[in-house]
């Protein structure tokens, strides 16, 4: 595990730009692409840009956003409501594999308001620009990330790299850079945990949550984002050289439970699924877990939750914890069967790692997924059979 250097240039919770309202209002559309790969991409919101949408709101800005996640006519919905807009900018986020949806939509943007000031964000952007700074430390011309970054640049107005929180307001200033780069943790667009503390919660107000459905032994359900990060270095890992997602950042329990509470008199949730990379890299988990009981019995309701846990750093006391707390489900990415795999791919977690982490988990009344992946270096049939 490798831990990366704070942010040197600090800015403090008080100079945060969501604390401070905006000199000039505008009025700005976040677009949420399909994600045409998965089976039904309507089962969990795209926290990251409702997360950036409500730092915009909180200083003042008018925002709007176009859900597009399950909609098969989602250029005619683009046409719709952008032809008549005024939009000063649109933004839109992307993992890898929304492209071809993202650069549908970029086109269709482009043919109704040819000087709308078009903004990408997500994934793709930040690990394009990792990824070409690999390939520049290692002086390959024309790699694979370099030429990413390239059709990017040519494409967009403005790339915002990591953390949106802060990256958005440089990118809606009047001349605002090509590039701008929130994936630098030497830099003040870096979330802080400070930062990170005060930033308002996911505007899930702005999207229909009543049509993403998904729950857990039963309970309504929804998902949430307790801290930000993920410390280890796996060699399949598109993230590993990107600091934002590299950096653990967390916030205070009473943040945490603040979110769940309000998620259930808002919307009647009684069943959470943590997104954290995984949830017992935070050594105060337990603690975590107490809070979560003590607000079940404050508010006479039971919870149910869902989360991803590292293998070698499982014990019987977070297992005893989650399972007071309502968690019933556990995930957690085993990989591979097979030791030299799992060297290979820098894993960490041995397969007794993983063996422990299953016999705890059925100790304590928990059950466990195995993710599981495959075409490793060094992959052969019988690694995969194991």
């Amino acid at each position: 595990m490798t831990t990366l250097s704070p942010p040197q240039n600090r800015l403090s919770p008080d100079e945060a730009p969501w604390h401070m309202p905006a000199a000039t209002a505008h009025e700005v559309c976040f677009v949420i692409p399909p994600s045409e790969f998965l089976l039904d991409d309507r089962v969990f919101p795209s926290l990251g840009v409702l997360k950036v949408a409500a730092a915009l709101e909180a200083a003042g800005h008018a925002v709007h956003i176009l859900d597009l996640s399950g909609v098969a006519n989602y250029l005619d919905v683009i046409e719709n409501a952008i032809a008549e807009a005024n939009y000063y900018a649109v933004g839109i986020t992307a993992t890898t594999p929304q492209l071809p949806a993202v650069f549908k939509i970029r086109d269709r943007l482009r043919s109704l308001q040819p000087k709308l000031r078009l903004i990408l964000g997500g994934a793709h952007v930040a690990l394009s620009y990792a990824g070409r700074k690999q390939e520049q430390k290692a002086s390959q011309i024309g790699g694979r990330a370099s030429l990413a970054v390239q059709t990017l640049e040519a494409n967009f107005d403005v790339l915002c790299a990591g953390d949106g929180e802060v990256t958005i307001f440089e990118a809606l200033r009047e001349n605002p850079p090509k590039f701008i780069n929130g994936d630098d943790n030497k830099s003040n667009l870096f979330l802080t945990d400070e930062l990170y503390e005060t930033t308002p919660p996911p505007a899930r107000h702005l999207i229909d949550l009543s049509t993403y459905k998904y729950s857990i032994e039963g309970f309504p359900a929804t998902s949430l984002i307790a801290q930000l990060g993920c410390p280890f270095a796996c060699g399949f890992c598109g993230g590993r050289f990107s600091p934002s997602l590299r950096v653990i950042r967390t916030r205070s329990h009473e943040s945490i439970i603040k979110e769940i509470s309000s998620l259930y008199d808002q919307y009647g949730y009684t069943g959470f699924m943590f997104y954290d990379d995984e949830l017992n890299v935070n050594k105060n988990i337990t603690a975590l877990m107490a809070g979560l009981v003590d607000l079940q019995k404050e508010r006479s309701v039971e919870f149910r939750f869902r989360g991803f846990i590292k293998a070698e750093l499982f014990n019987e006391e977070q297992a005893e914890w989650m399972f007071r707390a309502g968690f019933r489900w556990l995930l957690c990415g085993f990989e591979a069967a097979d030791p030299r795999i799992l060297v290979n791919i820098q894993k960490r977690a041995t397969r007794d790692d993983n063996t422990r982490a299953v016999e705890i988990s059925r100790k304590y009344g928990l059950k466990i997924k195995a993710l599981m992946s495959c075409g490793h270096p060094g992959e052969s049939y019988n690694t995969i059979q194991a």
